[in-house]
C-alpha cells in the first residue's frame, strides 16, 4: 500500500488540479486507487469521486482522534494500490485541523505543491520555508505547478540543494475549475470534466510524475482502535436528499448508518414527486438556493415532507435542509419561493460568509441528538441566513464567539451547523433509536 498527501503553500495553489491529475493518471494506468481530503470539505471530494467512480472521503483532526483517523483511512483504502489525501489551505494552516497535523497522526508522506507563476529563484526559498519552518514534518519532496518548462532544470537542482524530492511539474495549461461562494462548481456541473481530468492526467505522465509516486516506499496504516459502533437488529429505513441541491454529504455518515443496520433511501426533492417509505428523513446541505425555483414548484413532496415531519418523523436538517425547511428562500435576484414550511422564518442571502468555521453545540434542551448539557462537534458554512435562526442550541467558536442556534426538539435537529457523526457515534444511533420508535408507531 503507497500512500501520499498532496498539500500545497495556500488555497489556490493547485492542490486540487494536481490530486486529480494524479487520480486520473493512476485510473488510466489500471492503479487501483482510493481518495480522501483533508478537512470538512464536500466539493473538492466529488472530483475525486467523478474521476475513481467510487466514494471520497474526509479525515478531519477536529471531529476526529487519532485512532478514528486511522480507521477510516484503513477501511477507505483497504482494496487501493495508491492512495492520496488531498490537504486543505496551506500545509499548516488550521492549527490541530491541519494537513500537518492529519500527516503526523496518519503516518503518510507529504508532497507540497508550489503555484510557480510569476517566480523563479524564490521557488526555492518557498521550498526552504516549507521545510524548516516546523520539525519534524513528514514533507519528502514537491510537485512544481504552472512551471514553464525551461526552469524544470532549475527546480531540479533546489531539490537537490536542498535534500527534498522532485515529484513532477505542471507546466501551464487551460483546464479550468470554477468557484463559487462555497467553493468550486461541483464536479457534475462542469461539461466535459472527463476529458479535463484525462488532460490533466496526460499532463502528469509527460513529466513522469506516476512513475515518481509509484517509486513511494509502502506506507502501512498505523494501528488503531476502531470506533465501537452501536448495531440494532430491526434498523429503520432513512430517506436522505440527494440531488443538485442537496448534494453536500459525508459518504462516511451514510456509511456509519448502514453499519447500524439501516436501509439508506435516497430522493431528490427537485424530482421526485413522493417520499420514500421510511422512519427517519436526513436533508443534507448543498445549494437549494440555486434551485429554489424547482424545489419550490415541487408542491408535492413539500407537502409530505411537512406532514412527515409535523406528525414526529425523525429529521436532521442541517444548512441547505434547514433552508429548505424555511417558512421562503430568497434567491439573489429577491424572490421568495414557498418551502416546506416547517420552520417560522425566512431565509434570505447575505453578501459575505456566515458564521464560518467549527463550532461546539451546547444543548439547551434535551433533543434528537443529545440531552441539555452535553455537546456536539460540527462546522458551519453559508452565505444565506434566516430571520430566526433558532435558539435551542449555543454554538461555540474556537476563538469564543458564540450564539444562539438550532430548532431542536426530540424528532428535529434543523440548524446552519453540518454534522460529522464519527465525531460521537452515539448522535446517529440516538437518531437511529428514534427512528425506529417511530416506525413501531406507524
Amino acid at each position: 500500500m503507497k500512500r501520499v498527501m498532496i498539500t500545497g503553500t495556500g488555497s489556490g495553489c493547485g492542490k486540487t488540479t494536481v490530486t486529480c491529475a494524479i487520480l486520473a493518471a493512476m485510473q488510466a494506468r489500471g492503479i487501483r486507487t482510493a481518495s480522501f481530503k483533508c478537512g470538512p470539505d464536500y466539493i473538492d471530494p466529488m472530483f475525486h469521486r467523478e474521476i475513481l467512480g467510487a466514494d471520497s472521503y474526509n479525515l478531519d483532526s477536529y471531529f476526529c482522534d487519532r485512532d478514528t483517523l486511522c480507521y477510516l483511512l484503513d477501511r477507505g483504502s483497504r482494496q487501493a494500490e495508491f492512495t492520496v489525501i488531498e490537504g486543505v489551505m496551506g500545509f499548516y494552516d488550521g492549527g490541530s485541523a491541519s494537513a500537518y497535523m492529519i500527516s503526523e497522526l496518519t503516518e503518510t508522506p507529504v508532497i507540497a505543491v508550489i503555484n510557480c507563476k510569476g517566480m523563479s529563484d524564490s521557488i526555492g526559498a518557498v521550498m526552504q520555508g516549507f521545510l524548516q519552518y516546523r520539525k519534524p514534518n513528514r514533507i519528502i519532496g514537491f510537485i512544481f505547478n504552472q512551471l514553464p518548462e525551461k526552469l524544470i532544470p532549475v527546480v531540479k537542482q533546489l531539490c537537490r540543494d536542498l535534500g527534498t524530492s522532485y515529484f513532477g511539474a505542471i507546466p501551464k495549461h487551460n483546464v479550468p475549475i470554477e468557484s463559487r461562494h462555497l467553493g468550486l462548481v461541483t464536479a457534475s456541473e462542469i461539461a466535459g470534466l472527463q476529458e479535463n481530468m484525462q488532460t490533466l492526467g496526460a499532463l502528469s505522465e509527460q513529466c513522469g510524475m506516476p512513475e515518481l509516486l509509484l517509486a513511494l516506499p509502502d506506507s502501512p496504516v498505523p494501528a488503531y482502535q476502531a470506533p465501537v459502533i452501536p448495531k440494532f437488529e430491526h434498523a429503520p429505513a432513512i430517506a436522505v436528499a440527494k440531488d443538485r441541491a442537496f448534494c453536500f454529504q459525508y459518504p462516511e455518515n451514510m456509511a456509519l448508518l448502514r453499519e447500524t443496520g439501516c436501509e439508506i433511501r435516497f430522493f431528490s426533492p427537485i424530482a421526485d414527486s413522493e417520499l420514500p417509505e421510511s422512519d427517519g428523513l436526513i436533508l443534507c446541505g448543498g445549494y437549494p438556493e440555486l434551485y429554489a425555483a424547482e424545489l419550490s414548484a415541487n408542491t408535492a413532496i413539500r407537502m409530505q415532507i411537512q406532514t412527515k415531519i409535523r406528525n414526529g418523523m425523525p429529521v436532521i436538517a442541517e444548512c441547505g435542509g434547514f433552508l429548505y425547511l424555511h417558512r421562503s428562500l430568497r434567491t439573489k435576484d429577491g424572490t421568495a419561493y414557498p418551502m416546506a414550511d416547517v420552520i417560522p422564518a425566512d431565509a434570505f442571502p447575505c453578501d459575505r460568509l456566515q458564521r464560518f468555521g467549527y463550532v461546539e453545540m451546547h444543548a439547551d434542551t434535551n433533543n434528537l441528538l443529545c440531552r441539555k448539557g452535553e455537546m456536539i462537534k460540527a462546522h458551519s458554512f453559508h452565505y444565506w441566513d434566516s430571520t430566526d435562526r433558532g435558539g435551542d442550541m449555543t454554538a461555540v467558536k474556537q476563538n469564543g464567539t458564540q450564539w444562539k442556534t438550532g430548532y431542536l426538539n426530540e424528532t428535529m435537529y434543523a440548524a446552519f451547523p453540518h454534522l460529522y457523526f464519527y465525531a460521537d457515534p452515539e448522535i446517529a444511533a440516538r437518531f437511529v433509536r428514534r427512528c425506529i420508535q417511530y416506525g413501531e408507531s406507524k
